[in-house]
C-alpha cells in the first residue's frame, strides 16, 4: 500500500487528499464568481461581457496550475494555493492591460483580496476539515 507522500501524481487524488478535478472546477468556478460579482457590483450586465473580463484571469489561473504542477497537490496552500492565486491576479491584470482593458489600483487591491479569499480560502478550509477528520480517527 502506498503512502500519500509516494502516491503517483497521475492519480485522481492529490497527496493532500483533495481530488484533482473538483479542485480544478472549484478554482475556475471561483474565478468566474469573482468576475460575475465584480460586474454586478458595478451595475454592469453580469453575463454580457463576462467572458471579456473572465479570460485574462482564467489564463492566469491555468498558468498558475502549470507553473506549480498543481495537479500533484491541488489542495496544498504552498506552493499551489499561493502560486495559483498570485498567477491569477498578476497575469490576469497584465493580460487585461495588454488587451486594452482598464485597471485601477483599487481594482488590483480588491481583486487580490477576493481572489486570495477564494483561491487560498477553500484550501484552508479543506486542510482544516482534513486535520479535524484525522484527529477524530485518532
Amino acid at each position: 500500500m502506498s503512502s500519500p507522500v509516494t502516491e503517483s501524481p497521475s492519480r485522481a487524488t492529490s497527496t493532500r487528499g483533495v481530488p484533482i478535478w473538483p479542485a480544478v472546477v472549484l478554482d475556475v468556478a471561483l474565478v468566474l464568481l469573482f468576475v460575475l460579482i465584480g460586474r454586478g457590483s458595478h451595475g454592469e450586465n453580469v453575463l454580457a461581457g463576462a467572458l471579456v473580463t473572465f479570460w485574462p484571469f482564467f489564463a492566469g489561473l491555468v498558468v498558475g496550475w502549470l507553473v506549480c504542477l498543481a495537479w500533484r497537490r491541488p489542495g496544498a496552500l504552498w506552493p499551489t494555493g499561493v502560486v495559483v492565486w498570485a498567477a491569477t491576479l498578476v497575469l490576469g491584470m497584465l493580460l487585461r492591460v495588454v488587451s486594452g482593458q482598464a485597471i485601477a489600483v483599487s481594482f488590483v487591491i480588491v481583486a487580490g483580496v477576493v481572489l486570495a479569499v477564494f483561491l487560498i480560502g477553500w484550501r484552508v478550509i479543506a486542510l482544516a476539515v482534513s486535520a479535524a477528520r484525522a484527529r477524530r480517527r485518532g
